[in-house]
Order: C-alpha cells, then sequence, then structure tokens
C-alpha cells in the first residue's frame, strides 16, 4: 500500500511542477535576463526537484520550495561562470500603430534598464513581491534571509526605481523641448 501511495504523491508531484514551469521561468528571466540561460536554470530546478522530492515536507509550500532550489541553481551557475550576458530580445506583435508600439517599447526598455540597474539582492526582492505576488515571509525562505532585510530591500528598490524612471522622464522631456527648437519653423509676426 506504501508503494501505491507513493507513486500517486509522486505523480501528482510531476503535475505541479509541470504547473510550475512557467512561473519558475518568469522568475529566473526577470534575474538573468537571458531566456536560454533561464530555461537551463528552470530545468535544473526541476531536475533537482524532482530528485529530491522526498524532502519537501509541506505540500503547500511547494511554490517556497522550488523558488529556493531556483535561487540556489542562480547561486550556482554565478560560482561556475562570474560573467553572464545581458540580451533583451522582446519580440512585438501588436495591431497597434508603429508609433504607439514604438512609445510602448521605449517605456518597458526603460523600466527593464531601471530594474537592471538595481543591485541583484534588491532585483530578488522586487520581482519576488512585485512581480509574483509572494509574501515577506516566502521571500525571506527563498532567498535564506530575516525578513527585515526583506523589506528593506523591497524598499530600497522601489525608492530607486522610481527616482531612476522619474530622472528617465526628465531626460526624455528636455530632448523633446530641444529637438522642438531646431524643428519648428520661425514664427512671422504681422506688424500693422
Amino acid at each position: 500500500m506504501k508503494i501505491l501511495d507513493f507513486l500517486a504523491r509522486n505523480r501528482e508531484l510531476r503535475e505541479r511542477l509541470v504547473e510550475s514551469r512557467e512561473r519558475l521561468f518568469r522568475i529566473a528571466y526577470s534575474w538573468c535576463h537571458d531566456a536560454a540561460l533561464a530555461d537551463d536554470l528552470v530545468q535544473e530546478t526541476l531536475e533537482k526537484a524532482l530528485k529530491k522530492s522526498g524532502q519537501l515536507k509541506d505540500p503547500r509550500a511547494l511554490n517556497t520550495w522550488l523558488f529556493t532550489i531556483l535561487n540556489n541553481c542562480w547561486r550556482d551557475h554565478f560560482r561556475r561562470q562570474r560573467e553572464t550576458v545581458d540580451i533583451d530580445d522582446l519580440a512585438f506583435s501588436h495591431s497597434h500603430t508603429p508609433e504607439e508600439e514604438g512609445h510602448r517599447h521605449q517605456l518597458i526598455g526603460r523600466v527593464h534598464a531601471a530594474i537592471e540597474s538595481l543591485p541583484l539582492n534588491q532585483r530578488q526582492v522586487l520581482t519576488l513581491v512585485d512581480l509574483e505576488g509572494c509574501s515577506y515571509i516566502e521571500v525571506a525562505e527563498i532567498l535564506d534571509i530575516p525578513i527585515g532585510t526583506v523589506m528593506s530591500r523591497l524598499c530600497r528598490a522601489r525608492r530607486a526605481l522610481r527616482d531612476r524612471l522619474l530622472a528617465a522622464d526628465a531626460d526624455m522631456a528636455q530632448l523633446v523641448r530641444e529637438s522642438r527648437q531646431f524643428t519648428d519653423p520661425p514664427r512671422i509676426r504681422r506688424v500693422k
């Protein structure tokens, strides 16, 4: 009877792992900004999860457990290779006008650049809390840091992100003002 229970639990775990794959990929991609590397990290995470499925004590904590494994795989990657190449190749295919699409692409690019410029520890906390909706306790468990550290890193990350985006908007507004000076024809006044 124990063998049947084990097989049923193992099948259920595999199904939940398949469901978690997309979420793991989003997190991995937000950390490394390289689709191929993110896919490798997810594969490694799922492989380790299957091999060590006996270590999962509470099935309700599967996401936290998987994110912890993903974080460890990410750290292992840095130990193996010190340099990474950030590639951002998003393909847009919408029915919007080219101007709208260009504006949207610039906005997304500015947000990506602002997030990428954050230190890794702030970027990890920001993506886990704001993009994936993890609680502070879950993030503390995933990254193996105190909850107070999670809160302070998140506060610093949000403040830095806001400041960078506001600075980028101010720079863009200045460029628009300068370009209008050179493109607007001189105005003719009528004198009577």
